[in-house]
């Protein structure tokens, strides 16, 4: 079963996407002074907005890089927790949409990428029958 043109484009437009800006909030999270204190804000540490940071350039490589198939789901794993972390610590110190936006944006963008992914990982299964069996026939 060939891959189909369609996914292996929305794969790339959805994962260069949720790359970029995962990428930019990693640099944003590292470099600028209202980004760590938006983290101040939400009660983490400081030397977690590092971690999380060095984290996240490190999945964004993974997931563009050909490497094997579990790296690539961690990679996925971990930034799926990521994303539903900030978006609880967002909500549960009472921030409204302008703080917790761009955290469902890329949490549609993940889902994208995922989705595509996972159609690409897709092995279509050979028609083989489990032994001991006989093969369904028709009479004609």
């Amino acid at each position: 079963m060939p891959r189909s043109k369609g996914t292996v484009i929305g794969f790339w437009i959805a994962t260069g996407l949720f790359c970029l800006q995962m990428g930019f909030t990693a640099y944003a999270q590292l470099r600028l002074p209202q980004v760590a204190e938006a983290f101040t804000h939400l009660g983490f540490p400081a030397y977690f907005r590092v971690e999380l940071s060095w984290a996240k350039f490190l999945g964004v490589v993974l997931l563009l890089a050909p490497v094997p198939a579990r790296l690539k789901e961690w990679a996925y794993a971990g930034f799926a927790i990521t994303i539903v972390s900030a978006l609880i610590a967002h909500f549960s110190v009472g921030d409204g949409p302008g703080a917790w936006g761009w955290a469902a944006g890329t949490a549609v963008l993940w889902v994208l990428s995922y989705f595509f992914w996972r159609r690409l990982q897709a092995v279509p299964q050979a028609r083989t029958r489990p032994a001991g069996t006989m093969a369904a026939t028709s009479a004609l």
